[in-house]
């Protein structure tokens, strides 16, 4: 679902982006935030993906927030990057150009973005 929701994204295809993510986010948002509560800081390379839905969900999140944050709809993607911020802190999100990324530092760098573009 991840997957789909990032191709959408990349295709412009705001809807379909959104239908992948709420379905990702209802199926598995319970187990990724039993996930969040299991750790103290971000697992290692070699665990990373014990914690799949942590970081489906606030990936998945994250693509949210981007995709509204393309549509200028900036209340809305400051909801979406503040989620995962303040629920999904130590998820991390795999490149596919190899390495892995924290996707709330990615967040935190959206919601500068939308300070900027919204000039809130």
């Amino acid at each position: 679902l991840t997957t789909k929701a990032w191709d959408a994204l990349n295709q412009g295809d705001h809807k379909g982006a959104e239908l992948y993510v709420k379905k990702c986010i209802s199926l598995y948002e319970a187990d990724a935030k039993r996930q969040q509560t299991q750790l103290s800081d971000f697992a290692p390379q070699e665990k990373v993906f014990e914690s799949w839905a942590l970081n489906d969900v606030a990936t998945c999140y994250f693509i949210l927030g981007e995709s509204l944050l393309q549509q200028k709809r900036y209340e809305e993607a400051r909801a979406a990057f503040e989620r995962v911020i303040n629920d999904f802190s130590l998820a991390q999100c795999w490149d596919p150009k190899g390495w892995f990324w924290k996707v709330a530092v990615g967040a935190r760098d959206r919601l500068n973005k939308i300070l900027v573009l919204s000039g809130n």
